[in-house]
């Protein structure tokens, strides 16, 4: 194995979180007095954080006002630690995935942008959380994906080079920052990525599952930025 530790996106990647993002933000726009939105238009506001989210939920012709948006953040704060992992799915493949990657000894981590106080919460309920030796969200460094700052922190934590982490996820946020930090990229085809699918063309491989991304890796060899 040429990997040394492995870092997972979390939404998208781990955990079909749609359903439950898109009840706390039809919840939280109530809540604020704003026009609901539908599954599929929160799906593509998901992939850089929280506020991200609920200021896209928010915006229309312009967007809110930064008292409004503090307002909208704190509504939907509340209203989805109630519903986090209330309708979350695991995704196929997820758990043999991660049972294979624990078996190689290999260190394992979750570098996800959202924030702290729902991440671990949720890892446990959906019963994934022993699986990983680190957990890096979307506040615990200054800056999220797809800037590479979490992953470089991931890798200190686990006294890894860069190009011996691979950083599995769905996104461009996570192809952009593993680039960034000097890791592989793997892909998995069905996660949420702001609405544009992922191409191989863009990361070292594009892959069905977690489980198919271990079996990759066995034979990945160096780095194939393309």
């Amino acid at each position: 194995m040429h990997f040394q530790s492995v870092t997972f996106d979390l939404d998208g990647t781990l955990l079909d979180t749609i359903a439950d993002l898109a009840e706390g933000c039809r919840l939280m726009l109530e809540e604020v007095g704003a026009p609901p939105r539908t599954q599929a238009e929160v799906h593509s506001f998901v992939g850089k954080g929280m506020a991200v989210l609920v200021e896209r939920c928010l915006t229309h012709e312009q967007p809110p006002s930064a008292e409004k948006l503090h307002a909208a953040i704190e509504s939907f704060k509340r209203h989805y630690a109630a519903v986090n992992g209330k309708f979350t799915l695991i995704y196929p493949g997820v758990r043999e995935g991660l049972q294979a990657w624990q078996a190689s000894g290999v260190k394992m981590g979750v570098v996800t942008n959202k924030p702290g106080m729902f991440t671990e919460a949720l890892l446990e309920r959906m019963g994934l959380a022993d699986y990983f030796d680190l957990v890096v969200s979307g506040d615990t460094t200054p800056n999220k994906k797809p800037h590479p700052e979490p992953i470089l922190h991931a890798c200190r934590i686990f006294n890894v080079r860069p190009d011996r982490n691979l950083h599995v996820g769905d996104s461009e946020n996570d192809i952009h920052a593993a680039r960034a930090a000097g890791c592989p990229a793997f892909c998995v085809p069905y996660g949420y990525n702001e609405g544009k699918p992922v191409d191989s063309a863009d990361c070292d491989a594009l892959v069905s599952d977690l489980l198919a991304a271990y079996r990759q890796a066995l034979t990945f060899k160096d780095l194939k930025h393309k």
